[in-house]
């Protein structure tokens, strides 16, 4: 039987863990990150794939770099290694252990979104599709070659978590299909086209900030892009407000964008670029908890009144 040596660390890539594990192929290793300081209290906290290879008896190895710490893979020799969201680039003494190759499973059309962040980034940039690429590993970010592609066209109120359900539910199946055709040789690995190739870092903490000097729809990709992690936000006199969730309406303002224009029983309208306004529906703000605008405003809803600026 054909050994496979998994490597993935977050949410994501559990789903493509139990797949494998339920199709049958032996997983003698399972490769995550390191655990890390999480919440608060800062509580050592493992990765989810780490939870449920142990769950599943696997064997886990949780090297801070995979390019200086590899000898337990090196053991095991596998056949094949695939990656799912890992976190780190495979350097080449690892990538020449298997027969097959390594081979990862990402979310995203490459060789549009390399990188880290391919979910957010296909919301914040307003796309109507993606999907997943699963391709060869090499000493490049998501260049490799490209083995199978599946399309999952965006609806309009996706958001980052329901396209990473959706992603990872299409990764996994995709997975099964493409690794019997791996082994038996009958896929033509397709070169990526670098001319064509984007790029989606992670996330940094300034891009969380609304621009409000942005049409409607702009905000609302850009909210959606970030929920429900890290989440927009915007500033209300000087201190942070998280911007959870907004939706798009049919009015209009001539008011400078970023000022609260009106209020109803569950929204808070604010004007945005080219007389577009867009409401507010669900927001924390600072030192407060997570609150639909509708319980907001049925407390004092002094913060956000009418005339307020935003994001000043």
């Amino acid at each position: 039987m054909k050994s496979i040596v998994f490597m993935g660390t977050p949410d994501f890539a559990v789903p493509v863990l139990r797949s494998l594990i339920e199709e049958g192929y032996h997983i003698p290793l399972v490769v995550t990150q390191p655990d890390r300081p999480k919440g608060r209290k800062k509580v050592m906290t493992p990765p989810p794939v780490k939870e449920e290879a142990l769950k599943q008896g696997i064997r886990v190895f949780q090297p801070e770099k995979i390019k200086d710490d590899y000898d337990p893979i090196k053991e095991i020799d596998p056949d094949l290694i695939v990656t799912a969201a890992f976190g780190q680039i495979l350097p080449k003494g690892l990538l020449d252990i298997p027969e097959y190759g390594c081979i990862n499973v990402h979310a995203s059309l490459l060789p549009e979104f390399r990188g880290g962040a391919p979910i957010h980034y296909a919301l914040l940039k307003g796309k109507e599709k993606t999907g997943i690429t699963i391709m060869y590993m090499v000493e490049a970010l998501d260049a490799g070659d490209m083995l199978s592609q599946e399309v999952l066209e965006i609806e309009e109120t996706d958001h980052v978590g329901t396209l990473h359900d959706k992603l990872s539910e299409i990764g996994s199946n995709l997975l099964l299909d493409t690794i019997p055709k791996l082994f038996e040789g009958s896929i033509s690995p397709i070169q990526q086209n670098d001319d064509e190739a984007t790029y989606a870092p992670n996330i940094k903490r300034e891009q969380e900030q609304i621009d409000w000097n942005q049409s409607a729809s702009a905000i609302y990709d850009h909210v959606r892009g970030l929920h429900p992690w890290p989440v927009a936000s915007t500033t209300v006199n000087g201190k942070n407000m998280k911007v959870w969730w907004v939706e798009k309406t049919d009015q209009t303002s001539s008011e400078a964008p970023g000022k609260i224009v009106g209020h109803n029983r569950d929204q808070i309208l604010v004007s945005c670029q080219g007389r577009d306004t867009i409401a507010l529906k669900e927001i924390q703000l600072a030192g407060k908890k997570r609150t639909d605008v509708k319980d907001y405003l049925n407390g004092s809803g002094q913060l956000l009144e009418v005339g307020t600026q935003l994001g000043e």
